[in-house]
């Protein structure tokens, strides 16, 4: 079997090295992927946006399917693409990409389905939003959303109306995310616990993958700049079983909504979820694997995923009996001093040859290879998945393992997965 994996980071990595774990799989692509990936796929210079050459890549190379890992590829609809040169592809439709790559549209489509989420109002003028956000109360936080993709940038918590009216304006005026900004959501701030529950589908049934929990923010006890992700634990300690209930409840009302709106839905979809008073509200959509929760929960999948893409593609899931490790997986992402502002990059990383053993793994993100070292290229630079019977297991050995590791300027949070330690203390 031949797979060509679309991406290049952290994610695509956990990706290819789940695939590679099948002994059935005999050649793993990735495209543009990195020189990390390297290690476990050929890499192929190719963009993922651009289908023409990628479908020209897999005829000629005869790939038996393609799996999509990052949004912008998915957003532009390149499994449309795919579909039309009669290629098999992992992924949702450009339509059904639009719950992740409209905010406004994820709002409408979780209030016709009956979805809990937070209250919201969208703007297309700035004048509009700036008014709207005065009648609000200022003793409450505001959440202002750009309405597309904006690489982890666009979701802004603001303590007061001031700083609200400020970022609005940054977004809609200043055009600090580009496009992504021209509409834009004012959201009641709901507080609690965030979850992330990914979901294998093929768009008529699926299968929840064990909870987990990322840290957004660059420095411990979750203070600092809001990041893509500085990791993850699975599974998450607040997964309650009721609370699972409570989200398989969501997830049928979605994949429910999917089929009503015929929307063509074969791949993963990510539920973002915070809990208040016991109660779970989506918070948003993603189309595709989290980053980094794809490096915590992908090592804990018994089941080969190339055998869950095939159920997939042949809308078979529910035939498929997916098996997880019972074990913890704890993430730590390394980053260059300075992400998510500006950072230095250029730096050789060493001691990556100490980290052994098959429970801990290195899945490569913003790294490249220069004369034969290899040097950081990006703010995520590494992700470092250990997992073990214990959670405070899983977390002493990723942090002794990460100890090992070093570039200048090097930067990791030193809490990942503190409230399942909580919560077991």
């Amino acid at each position: 079997m031949k797979i060509l994996v679309i991406g290049s980071g952290g994610r695509e990595s956990a990706i290819c090295w789940q695939f590679a774990k099948n002994a059935n799989v005999k050649k793993i692509y990735c495209a543009p992927g990195n020189d990390g990936i390297a290690k476990l796929a050929e890499i192929v210079n190719i963009s993922t946006c651009d289908f023409e050459n990628l479908v020209d890549f897999v005829k000629v190379n005869k790939i038996d399917f393609t799996f999509v890992g990052c949004e912008l590829p998915l957003s532009l609809g390149i499994v449309d693409y795919f579909n039309s040169c009669g290629l098999k592809i992992i992924g949702p439709s450009k339509n059904a990409s639009k719950l992740e790559s409209s905010k406004i549209y994820s709002k409408q489509f979780m209030s016709k389905y009956g979805i809990p989420t937070a209250k919201y109002n969208s703007f297309s003028d700035l004048n509009n939003a700036l008014n709207y956000i005065d009648t609000l109360d200022d003793n409450r936080k505001i959440v202002i959303k750009a309405d597309g993709l904006a690489a982890g940038k666009g979701v802004h918590v603001c303590s007061c109306k001031k700083e609200a009216k400020d970022i609005v304006h940054k977004i809609m005026f200043e055009k600090i995310l580009g496009s992504a900004g021209t509409n834009i959501l004012v959201e009641e701030y709901i507080d609690g616990e965030e979850l992330s529950y990914l979901v294998f589908t093929d768009g008529i049934s699926y299968s929840l993958m064990p909870a987990s929990q990322d840290h957004k923010r660059v420095s411990d006890g979750d203070k600092g700049l809001n990041t893509g992700g500085m990791g993850a634990y699975a599974p998450a300690s607040l997964d309650t079983e009721q609370l699972n209930k409570q989200v398989q409840n969501i997830v049928k009302k979605v994949i429910y909504g999917v089929c009503q709106e015929k929307l063509e839905y074969k791949g993963i979809l990510y539920v973002g979820i915070i809990v208040n008073g016991g109660l779970p509200y989506v918070l948003e959509f993603n189309c595709r694997f989290g980053d980094p929760e794809a490096q915590a929960v992908l090592p804990l999948l018994e089941t080969n995923l190339s055998d869950i893409c095939i159920a997939i593609l042949n809308q078979k899931l529910l035939n498929l009996q997916i098996k997880w490790k019972n074990k913890f997986s704890v993430c730590v992402v390394l980053v260059s001093g300075g992400y998510p502002e500006s950072f230095k990059t250029g730096f050789e990383i060493t001691g990556l040859e100490n980290i052994s053993g098959r429970d801990t793994i290195i899945f490569y993100a913003g790294v490249k290879s220069v004369n034969g070292r290899l040097v950081t290229s990006s703010g995520r630079v590494l992700g470092i998945t250990s997992i073990s019977e214990t959670i405070k297991d899983a977390i002493n050995k990723v942090y002794s393992n990460i100890n090992l590791v070093y570039f200048d300027n090097m930067h990791f949070r030193k809490d990942i997965a503190w409230r399942a330690l909580n919560e077991k203390s």
